[in-house]
């Protein structure tokens, strides 16, 4: 299996386990589900594409807003996945030089790869603190909170996904 394609293969695959109360579901992962003759570029994109619109489609039913808070939400919300999307970004470069260098790891690149992995999850903590405070200025306390809960649960499903097809450091 091609380890630098399996991060965004994995993620693809997790995409239909998405729900507002997700259950997990595990999908086998293939190189067909990424479309016949696709360069990695767009695989990428594809998949980029496509986790925004289900992670949005994921947060306009958990949500119940009305039209003068959907006005107001929905721009924050499309800068806040702006704002995600450069921490996945991050987390894609490092997993693929990790899978670059995996059949000669050294302790230097096992090290930085698990350091890259917490500090996306820091950055991740911050950015969701960050919009809760924002998110609380357009929609009631209860809704920004579940916004945040509900992209949580999201995120979760999917590192969950892609930690487990991505081997560890031996």
């Amino acid at each position: 299996m091609k380890l630098k394609l399996l991060p965004l293969l994995a993620l693809t695959a997790v995409l239909p386990a998405f729900a507002a109360d997700p259950q997990p579901a595990t999908q086998p992962v293939n190189q067909s589900s990424a479309g016949p003759g696709l360069s990695d570029e767009q695989v990428v994109q594809q998949f980029r594409n496509d986790m925004m619109a289900k992670r949005a489609d994921i947060m306009a039913k958990g949500l119940t807003l009305t039209a003068d808070q959907a006005s107001k939400f929905w721009p924050q919300f499309q800068q806040f996945q702006k704002e995600q999307d450069l921490i996945v970004n991050e987390q894609l470069n490092a997993t693929k030089a990790y899978a670059d260098h995996y059949q000669a790891l050294n302790d230097a690149d096992a090290v930085a790869y698990v350091k890259a992995l917490l500090t996306r999850d820091q950055k991740m903590m911050d950015l969701r603190v960050k919009w809760l405070e924002k998110f609380q200025k357009v929609v009631p306390a209860k809704i920004a909170a579940r916004a945040i809960q509900l992209d949580r649960r999201v995120s979760n499903v999917a590192q969950v996904q892609l930690s487990s097809q991505i081997p560890l450091v031996k």
